[in-house]
């Protein structure tokens, strides 16, 4: 089965909708969409919904991870809603989900006011 996304904006939350199979043949179109997302207008909220995932493998997981990294370095909040049985056990078992859904860090400035 082919990868199927599609996209919402809510002022500055984007919901992008995953259906499909995430997997070593489709991973790369999701991170190409978040990618183009992420470099659109400001977006403080990335929505990974995954309602209509029907699939991921360790290829899958490894493409959520970038899109962490991306996420993060935007200062975007990555959010895995709607997540199907198989990918929850995945996660649970890679212990990664608290990793990927934090609120990335604001940079502070330090006593002499740089960042």
């Amino acid at each position: 089965m082919n990868l199927m996304l599609s996209t919402d904006i809510d002022g500055t939350a984007l919901t992008l909708r995953v259906g499909g199979d995430l997997d070593y043949q489709s991973t790369g179109e999701l991170i190409a969409a978040v990618s183009a997302a992420l470099a659109g207008p400001s977006v403080t909220d990335l929505h990974l919904d995954f309602t209509e995932l029907t699939f991921c493998d360790s290829a899958g997981l490894s493409g959520l991870l970038l899109i962490h990294r991306k996420t993060s370095t935007a200062g975007v909040h990555l959010h895995l809603d709607h997540r199907p049985a198989q990918l929850q056990r995945i996660l649970d078992i890679t212990g990664v989900l608290d990793h990927l859904t934090t609120r990335p860090a604001r940079e502070q400035p330090s006593e002499s006011g740089i960042v």
